[in-house]
């Protein structure tokens, strides 16, 4: 929770992004939104870790985003990375948000993914 607390936090403090939550159905989905353009360059969320298929019990927080294809073969054989969640598993994926990615890799694909999508 602390890093998704911490992402919430950097993505508040750019001049070019929103944060909004617009699904009724799931209260603590958050989208990272080009200001501008109204894109989304990355989606934060809780989801059950059964649901991705990890063996613990409970939900662990996902940050999904855009990243080259290339990348994205490298990265899915990588700890704590899977296909992404409800996104197009060739151009997104997901990152778990337990520590196991580090904090610079976080931000530096999150600054590919708003790239990417602007």
């Amino acid at each position: 929770m602390e890093l998704t607390y911490q992402l919430i936090e950097y993505a508040n403090k750019s001049k070019d992004t929103n944060i909004d939550k617009p699904f009724k159905k799931f209260p603590d989905y958050q989208v990272l939104r080009h200001k501008d353009s109204g894109k989304w360059f990355g989606l934060i969320m809780p989801v059950e870790k059964s649901k991705l298929g990890l063996d613990d019990t409970g939900n662990v927080d996902l940050l999904d985003v855009k990243i080259n294809p290339e990348m994205n073969s490298i990265l899915r054989n990588a700890s704590g990375y899977l296909p992404a969640y409800h996104m197009n598993k060739e151009h997104w994926i997901s990152i778990i948000l337990d520590g196991t990615v580090e904090w610079k890799q976080i931000i530096n694909l999150l600054k590919e993914s708003y790239s990417l999508t602007n």
